[in-house]
């Protein structure tokens, strides 16, 4: 896994005003811009090839990545941008499009820009590459939300839930929820490039998730469940002031 997909196009509108004037990629934490902080984790594992999907400010990110004095940096790796200037295209929308900018097949590893972790990414990588069939692998922890992936006693994806509204969502009809582990998606995955066929029939626009679910009955797709995963997401003003400590305990 040599390649990754930096979703950085949304609007960050949660991150208003800082977000009327910047995009939300391009928003300083301990004076690191997001991006440069999830970029700079990648180079340290190995990834050679980074595609960048862009819309809010787009023009700021292309600067940041091709004119910017960082840029320098950047030579020894392949950046590229997937341009969603004209219509935001969502998670699965973005993987679609993004993907044919990679020079292979090999998985992908695809990582929200608003998102810190603790991840070890070499494991990670590892754990995808000597796998037998390289699958679609969502790393996903236990920590309380209202939105939660349902998963099998072998980790497999097989539903979604709303327990604040009771809704459920699987391409299972019987599906017994109460007998499922309960997880929250941690916005950090491995997409393999053998799904992108089943994608062409889907709109422009579209949710990984809904994606995910719709084949999960006949797609091998894992959920890793990390007791240990720290994650923030960078989504709100008052997580800016919790993200530089983050960084320093990691």
């Amino acid at each position: 896994m040599t390649n990754a997909l930096i979703l950085a196009a949304g609007l960050g509108t949660r991150l208003k005003p800082m977000t009327d004037f910047m995009p939300k990629a391009l928003v300083p934490v301990g004076g690191r811009p997001l991006l440069q902080i999830l970029i700079e984790k990648l180079k340290t594992v190995g990834v050679t090839d980074i595609v960048v999907n862009v819309h809010h400010f787009s023009g700021q990110i292309i600067d940041f990545l091709y004119n910017s004095e960082y840029s320098k940096t950047l030579r020894d790796i392949h950046v590229r941008v997937s341009d969603e200037s004209r219509e935001l295209l969502d998670t699965g929308g973005g993987i679609k499009k993004a993907a044919k900018l990679f020079p292979d097949s090999k998985p992908i590893l695809v990582h929200n820009v608003d998102i810190l972790s603790n991840l070890d990414f070499t494991s990670f990588r590892k754990q995808i590459i000597f796998s037998h069939d390289e699958p679609t692998t969502l790393i996903a922890s236990e920590r309380p939300t209202s939105r939660y992936l349902l998963v099998n006693d072998e980790s497999r994806l097989v539903g979604w839930t709303n327990i604040n509204t009771g809704e459920v969502r699987s391409p299972y009809p019987n599906l017994d929820v109460n007998k499922c582990r309960k997880v929250a998606f941690s916005g950090i995955h491995a997409f393999s490039p053998r799904l992108l066929p089943l994608m062409d029939s889907w709109p422009d626009k579209f949710s990984i998730i809904d994606f995910y679910l719709s084949i999960c009955d006949r797609e091998h797709i894992v959920v890793d469940v990390r007791s240990d995963l720290k994650l923030l997401d960078v989504g709100k003003l008052d997580s800016l002031a919790k993200a530089e400590e983050f960084l320093t305990e990691l």
